[in-house]
């Protein structure tokens, strides 16, 4: 099944299937997949609750823009119909409400599934930490699905639901969604309600998500969000009172690279990240290095500076009457090896503020940071050998985020070749970083550059394949890259025909005007595919846009003057969008 939120959406407005049909096909699914991925899971019976209120619906209500979607719970984000873990069944209770941001989303119309493994108490990167057991990397077997957020991205990657909840203090949300080749938001600190989440370091805690796409991603942030009054880490946005307020991104844009690259060894990874640094070239973005150091330096204070004794103040005295109930190296990392003096916390807050002082201004020279999202994928067995040091190299571009107070956004990228340097592929991606409320703004970016990742060809639409055109669903594999116009250099005229079509021919002695386009990304297969269905005049050729490249898009060839002269075709060139001249008719 496509599960992405509006392929479901559809498909439930056209009568194709139904909330019901996609659950059952779910839980069919469930029982194949690896059982590691889920702590607790709601029964057929439980499930009715939420399925009941959707029977029946002629219209897909608006207040319900989740009708039907399917979701999962990391287990340390409270759901009142199952126990909370955090992945140590001694810890269990059983809340008496759902957290803030749950309750938010099935109000919206959204069905949970259930409770997702995760690295225990949220401490770890890399998704072995679990009495629950690891989950094998659904791309790469021998390999950490990664974490702490485990369970919800792979609940995600095979295919048992639309998008997740995860939690990130140190890249929880970013890490496995790069593991898996899942969208990751890292939201703005308080811009997700913490309410109903077991902490790790709660004044760093964000609740993320998991997505198979921008747009899905967008859409539940737009819903997930919101001032909590129960919590007082909860921030309003600037944008409540009104859109104009959410930073965007411009035009002209850059993007900062660190000047610190570090893969470990990876070669393949190393590789990857240049191809997709091109790729962000090619989307019209100005790549500019930047120093890298004062986010290492502010990384380096989460697990050396008082952040670790936050920890301990959340589980640390349950872990002390429950020595044996806990993962040893979750233990390690979370008991202090000594008390320290009260001045070293205002210590480390004083040197936080000074590094982040020196980085606030580096990342305001740019639009956004462009970093791997992880310098490297390690095995399983590895990581079970070495746990600490793998770990800790994992979060080399992550650790600093929520220190800092900065917004992410993880997308996949180009596949990356083994270590071994044979034809195996290995999965990659990518972190744009922002600052505090900067999330839409790295949404417009991931939006601008999603087609040309993973060796996408864009291609230019202007007439039925646009979005609520005749034609769109012919697209429906293809990722969104933009909406732009083209260059003032074209006549659009109209086609008879059992499909009304336009064509855009190329305009001379300056009489020529822009006309809005869409562009999308296509593999290199379904381009093919979709240039042979092109039927004459109509042709892909290439279509200039307003700032000045050149895409592949529908042209005609010289015959549609004929057809204009014989009064088979007419100018529409005044409307400047075909969907305009169809709404005059």
């Amino acid at each position: 099944m496509d599960l992405r939120i509006s392929t479901l959406l559809n498909a439930y407005r056209n009568g194709t299937t139904t909330p019901r049909t996609v659950i059952e096909n779910i839980l069919k699914e469930m029982d194949k997949a690896p059982s590691q991925i889920w702590i607790s899971r709601l029964s057929r019976e439980a499930l009715e609750k939420y399925l009941e209120p959707l029977e029946n619906c002629n219209t897909i209500p608006a207040d319900k823009p989740l009708f039907g979607i399917p979701f999962a719970i990391k287990d340390n984000i409270d759901f009142e119909g199952l126990e909370s873990t955090s992945a140590c069944p001694a810890y269990a209770y059983k809340p008496q409400k759902s957290s803030f941001v749950v309750n938010r989303l099935i109000a919206a119309g959204a069905i949970p599934l259930g409770k997702t493994n995760m690295d225990q108490f949220a401490t770890g990167l890399v998704g072995v930490r679990s009495p629950y057991g690891s989950i094998p990397n659904k791309l790469a077997p021998e390999y950490i699905s990664g974490g702490s957020s485990s369970g919800s991205a792979a609940a995600l990657a095979y295919g048992l639901c639309s998008f997740s909840l995860g939690t990130d203090t140190a890249g929880s949300g970013r890490v496995p969604a790069a593991f898996n080749k899942l969208v990751g938001v890292k939201p703005t600190r308080g811009l997700l309600s913490t309410s109903g989440v077991i902490p790790a370091c709660r004044s760093l805690d964000c609740v993320s998500i998991f997505a198979l796409d921008t747009n899905d991603a967008q859409e539940v942030l737009n819903i997930a969000q919101g001032e909590d009054s129960e919590d007082p880490y909860s921030r309003e946005a600037p944008w409540v009172h009104t859109e104009n307020n959410r930073a965007r991104l411009p035009e002209k844009w850059t993007f900062g690279i660190p000047d610190k690259l570090e893969f470990f060894g990876n070669e393949g990874y190393s590789k990857a990240f240049e191809k997709t640094v091109q790729a962000f070239e090619k989307a019209g973005g100005t790549k500019v290095i930047i120093p890298f150091e004062p986010f290492l330096k502010a990384a380096k204070l989460l697990y050396e500076g008082p952040w670790v004794f936050e920890r301990y103040n959340a589980v640390g005295k349950f872990i002390e009457k429950h020595p044996d109930e806990i993962h040893p190296v979750t233990k390690s990392i979370i008991t202090p090896k000594r008390t320290p003096h009260p001045s070293e916390v205002f210590e480390g807050f004083h040197t936080l503020q000074a590094y982040k002082k020196i980085a606030d201004k580096i990342i305001s020279s740019v639009d956004f940071l462009l970093t791997p999202t992880a310098g490297t994928i390690y095995k399983t067995a590895d990581v079970e050998k070495n746990p600490i040091e793998l770990n800790s190299n994992l979060g080399y571009y992550t650790n600093y985020m929520n220190l800092l107070d900065y917004s992410a956004l993880a997308i996949p990228s180009e596949d990356a070749t083994s270590e071994s340097g044979n034809a195996s592929r290995l999965p990659f991606g990518v972190t744009l970083v922002g600052k505090a409320f900067d999330d839409y703004k790295l949404l417009d970016a991931a939006k601008k550059v999603e087609g040309y990742l993973a060796s996408k060809i864009p291609l230019a639409v202007c007439g039925a394949h646009l979005k609520g055109c005749s034609l769109h669903e012919e697209l429906s594999r293809a990722v969104f890259i933009e909406a732009t116009e083209t260059a003032p250099e074209y006549k659009m005229l109209a086609l008879n025909g059992p499909i009304p079509k336009p064509a855009l021919i190329a305009a001379s002695n300056g009489e020529g005007k822009s006309f809005y386009i869409e562009i999308y990304g296509l593999s290199a297969e379904d381009f093919g595919e979709f240039v042979k269905r092109v039927p004459a005049p109509l042709s892909i050729g290439k279509v200039k846009t307003i700032d000045g490249r050149f895409i592949s898009g529908f042209v005609a060839d010289s015959s549609v003057l004929e057809l204009y002269r014989a009064g088979k075709a007419k100018d529409i060139s005044e409307y400047g969008d075909w969907r305009k001249y169809r709404n005059s008719l």
